[in-house]
């Protein structure tokens, strides 16, 4: 790669990433193509730790868990998210998240859902040194999107599976480029999904109780080609989630859940192949072996496994309180976090909003930031209202 590939793709991946810190020295995180496919894009999960594959049903479920749509309270529903992005550097980089499902049939047992995930990067200035002056090559405007739709079915009343179908586009130069190494890439990539609730039963203290559990295995694809270069071939953010939760139902009109959920990235991370014969120092390399190879080996790396726990409490599905916390290993990436949020409700339309507080030695490109969302319930309320 010359000189502007380098500084482009840096800043894609920066970007991309999920934090930003004064001190690296001891972080190796798993690096991969389209980094904004981990990044929560929905302020319920937002303010939940990051977590949804477990939680109720929502409009934005199709992120998580597509299996927990044929579960949901409402026939149909459109919803949208916007989250600005490193917040504390500039205010032109943010992600826009729309999302839409609708039952099919009229026995409510099947659904058909999409969504966008826009990842804006802003402009960037480029320049060049020419002799002993500055000159500008231009502006870029790099971005990344992915668009999706699943299919969902109830195979129990109590259990649902869904599979999902993505397109990804990751622009890293944003229609500036000065040669031919450089380009936008594509790939492909499934979702497999699924759901479990169980029907209300008695629990602590006479007050009826469900339990809820889910899993995801998703961005299951091909490599993203950015150069045309065989051994530069970045991999898909390919992650799997299980998560466990309980509802607690204090009377009709007052509900308690608690949630926790464990994910890992199934990439390889850096391994060591030896010591640089100049400086001393330990040289850390990505292997690069296929996609299902990659899931393999990325079991090495024990310290990829990150979890977070989630409250909720909800008045009549109308007021909702959040709060949760996310924890990653400090030589992954270091993400750590306190989240905050709030749900209303009114009519059909609902707002979310979510609030995140580091709590780690390092800094997070989300720290201090608000996110929003909006939901429309087009639809009827469905069977599952009674459940």
């Amino acid at each position: 790669m010359n000189l502007t590939t380098k500084l482009l793709l840096g800043i894609g991946l920066s970007a991309g990433f999920l934090g930003y810190s004064q001190d690296l020295s001891l972080v190796r995180p798993v690096l991969t193509g389209a980094p904004f496919l981990r990044i929560a894009p929905d302020a319920r999960a937002g303010g939940m730790g990051d977590q949804g594959v477990v939680t109720s049903p929502d409009a934005f479920s199709q992120f998580w868990n597509a299996a927990k749509y044929p579960f949901s309270r409402t026939s149909s529903s459109v919803g949208i998210n916007y989250t600005p992005y490193m917040g504390k550097l500039t205010n032109d980089v943010f992600l826009l998240y729309g999302a839409f499902h609708k039952f099919l049939g009229q026995e409510e047992r099947s659904t058909i859902s999409a969504s966008i995930y826009y990842f804006n990067m802003g402009e960037v200035d480029l320049t060049q040194l020419v002799g002993n002056e500055v000159t500008s090559m231009g502006t870029s405007k790099p971005n990344e999107f992915s668009i999706d739709v699943a299919y969902g079915l109830k195979l129990s009343d109590s259990y649902s599976m869904a599979v999902t179908g993505r397109f990804i586009r990751s622009d890293l130069a944003g229609g500036f480029n000065t040669d031919t190494t450089l380009k936008p890439a594509n790939s492909f990539a499934v979702d497999v999904s699924g759901y479990y609730t169980s029907p209300k039963f008695s629990s602590l203290g006479g007050m009826d109780g469900k339990l809820n559990a889910g899993f995801a295995i998703q961005n299951l694809g091909p490599k993203l080609d950015y150069t045309g270069n065989e051994e530069s071939r970045s991999y898909l953010p390919t992650m799997a989630r299980l998560g466990v939760g309980y509802d607690m139902y204090l009377d009709d009109m007052n509900r308690v859940g608690l949630s926790v959920e464990g994910s890992k990235i199934l990439v390889p991370g850096s391994e060591y192949v030896g010591i640089d014969p100049n400086t001393r120092q330990p040289i850390y390399q990505v292997p690069n072996v296929g996609v299902m190879a990659g899931i393999g080996k990325s079991f090495k790396n024990e310290q990829s496994i990150m979890y977070s726990g989630a409250l909720e409490y909800s008045y009549d599905n109308a007021f909702s309180v959040r709060g949760g916390y996310f924890h990653e290993s400090e030589v992954q990436g270091a993400r750590q976090f306190a989240t905050a949020g709030i749900g209303l409700k009114y009519r059909s339309f609902g707002l979310d909003i979510s609030y995140l507080i580091n709590m780690s030695k390092i800094n997070t490109a989300l720290d201090n930031t608000l996110r929003f969302g909006l939901t429309w319930n087009i639809g009827d309320e469905t069977s599952n209202v009674d459940n």
